[in-house]
Order: structure tokens, then C-alpha cells, then sequence
């Protein structure tokens, strides 16, 4: 199973601090070895802006760039990179708000690469609920 980590999920599993940490840690660490997981543009960019952002972080920008690195090189999990291919018009019909767009944008540009999105959020329907 390919997983792609929302923003907040991929920020919990790369950054140390992050108040879920260990509770992706645990999950991760009991996922079949052969699951992978994946990144795009969306949550590569906003794990580097949350960590620049975020005031107890501020981790700076080439720091934050170079920990996705090396997130993605870990040899015990492979990082798959999809490309974002979807635009506005893919986004799913439970989307309502302006909240809810990157969510629906995630979950559609998974499906289309054969992934699941994983996330610590509730309420996205067909998405993973990290537990």
C-alpha cells in the first residue's frame, strides 16, 4: 500500500516536536514492511512552511528543506513523489469550503496514483485516519 501523508501526518512523522509524533511513529512501525508512502508538491511545501511558520518550530527554510530530504531518503520506508496533476476541477463533491479544498485535492490525486491518503484529520471521507 502506497500511503501519501497529508501535511500535518508528514510533519508529525519528520519533525521530532510535533505534538503526534509518537503516535504516527507507532503506526508507522506497525505497517507491513512493504508499504511505502508518498509526498506531492502541496505537503512537501507546507511541511516546509509550518516549520518555518510555527512559532515554537522556526526552523529555517534550507533546514526544513533539507529534513524533507532526508525523510524521503530513509532507507527503512520508501518516498515515492507523485506529481500533482489534478486542478480545480477534479476536487470531490463533499467539498463545501474553502477549508476543505487541499484535503479534497489530496485525497483525489491519491486515488488517481493508486495511494490512500493518511491523516491525523477526521471527517474526510475515504481518507485514513492515522489511530
Amino acid at each position: 500500500m502506497i500511503r501519501l501523508l497529508d501535511v500535518n501526518a508528514l510533519v508529525a512523522l519528520g519533525f521530532s516536536q510535533h505534538e503526534h509524533h509518537d503516535r504516527v511513529s507507532r503506526w508507522v512501525a506497525g505497517l507491513p514492511e512493504k508499504d511505502s508512502f508518498a509526498t506531492c508538491s502541496i505537503t512537501e511545501l507546507g511541511f516546509v512552511r509550518i516549520l518555518n511558520q510555527v512559532p515554537q518550530y522556526r526552523v529555517p527554510i534550507r533546514d526544513a528543506c533539507e529534513l524533507i530530504s532526508r525523510l524521503r531518503k530513509n532507507r527503512k520506508r520508501r518516498f515515492d513523489f507523485i506529481p500533482d496533476d489534478h486542478g480545480a476541477a477534479e476536487l470531490p463533491a463533499w467539498v463545501k469550503t474553502g477549508k476543505q479544498t487541499t484535503d479534497g485535492h489530496l485525497l483525489e490525486l491519491a486515488k488517481a496514483h493508486g495511494a490512500e491518503l493518511a491523516t491525523l484529520d477526521e471527517g474526510i471521507p475515504g481518507a485514513f485516519q492515522i489511530p
